[in-house]
Parts: structure tokens; sequence; C-alpha cells
């Protein structure tokens, strides 16, 4: 595959080789994905994906699926299949800054996730209550609005919203169920709350 772009294409390349390599029975020990025949499914940010062996590819029942289009995302798919631990929630929320390796990751978190979170839902809070409706989220009582998403089976991400007004610009929180500590990486923590960001952002056009 030529290379285009280094940030994206090349950990995509690098991962579809070891994903080429992987034991599809740990795999499916480990991650809770269903596997049979040379195909995963796997239940991931509100679609279902079907992701063959050793050739990676990827379908979805929605053809409008986010992973399908996205090579961030489709990295993330594979790397959930040769990284990720599924681990049992307590049922706690937590700050990223609360999580291992939060403190080092701080300062991109708040950049790619809680300030973009804030001025993209916190200057138009009724259409993001309505996308948030839409991809099929809990609604909770924090912030001037606030929602629960599953965004994997059992790993939950919590978006909180404050509107902004002359005196204060706008603000957010993101918290995670206490099981992404386990089970993902610091910078896995950051891309996952941007995607769920660039998901709001895309049903929120579409509802316009």
């Amino acid at each position: 595959m030529e290379v285009q772009n280094n940030i994206k294409e090349v950990p995509f390349a690098h991962y579809e080789e070891l994903f080429k390599k992987l034991d599809p029975m740990d795999a499916m020990d480990r991650s809770g994905a269903k596997y049979s025949d040379g195909v995963f499914s796997l239940d991931f940010l509100f679609d279902d994906y079907k992701i063959t062996w050793p050739e990676f590819s990827v379908t979805s029942s929605n053809e409008s699926a986010f992973c399908l289009s996205d090579l961030k995302a489709k990295t993330f798919l594979m790397r959930i299949l040769l990284e990720f631990e599924r681990r049992m929630s307590l049922g706690t929320f937590k700050t990223f800054r609360e999580m291992s390796w939060g403190e080092m990751y701080i300062e991109p978190f708040t950049g790619r996730c809680i300030k973009r979170a804030a001025f993209t839902f916190g200057t138009c809070v009724p259409k993001f209550c309505a996308a948030s409706e839409a991809l099929g989220a809990t609604k909770i009582n924090h912030g001037d609005a606030g929602y629960e998403f599953e965004v994997m089976p059992g790993y939950f991400i919590q978006i909180l919203v404050w509107e902004g007004d002359d005196e204060f610009p706008p603000n957010s929180q993101i918290l995670y169920s206490d099981n992404f500590e386990g089970s993902f990486a610091a910078e896995d923590r950051v891309v996952m709350a941007e995607m769920l960001i660039t998901l709001l952002k895309i049903k929120m056009k579409e509802l316009d």
C-alpha cells in the first residue's frame, strides 16, 4: 500500500501485518468478540462489525458505519483484537487524569477531547442532546446536558457539557467507566473519546 499519510497509514499497515499472525482463539477469549470460520463479530461505537482474518477487511449491516470509512477507527478495531483484554466494571466512573498515565497525557486529552467537546457541544446544547439520543445514549443529570454512551459492550463514556455565556466560555467533562483503565492505554482512551466526539458531530449534521 502506498503511504500517503504517515500519521494514519503507517500504523494501519503495521497492525495489518500483526493481525495476520493473530491467534483467533486467544483474541476471542481476551476481547469477548465472537469468531467463526475466519470472521470476528464485534459491536463497537453503536454498530455491528464483521472482521475477516487473516486478511483484514471490515463490513457492517449499516453501510454508513463509522469504521468503514475512517482509517483510525479501522486500526482501532484491529488493535482491539490484537491487544484488548475485557474487564468487568465496578460501576464507578473516573476522569482521564485519575487513571494510569492520565497525568502524562492530560494535555493532549484536554486539547483533543475536553476543549473540542466544550466548543462543539456547549455552543449548541439542544443539537448535542438530539444527537446523543439518536445514538441511543442515556441522559444523566449532570451539567447543562449530560449523556452516557455504551461505546463497547460493558464500556461507557459520559460526556457532560456546560453552555457558555457572556462571562464564561463553554465547558465539558468526559468520564470513563472504571474498566477502561485496565483495558485501554492512555492514548487509546484519548482516541476513543475523539471518535465518539466525531460521531456526535456527524450525527448533529445529519439532524440539521
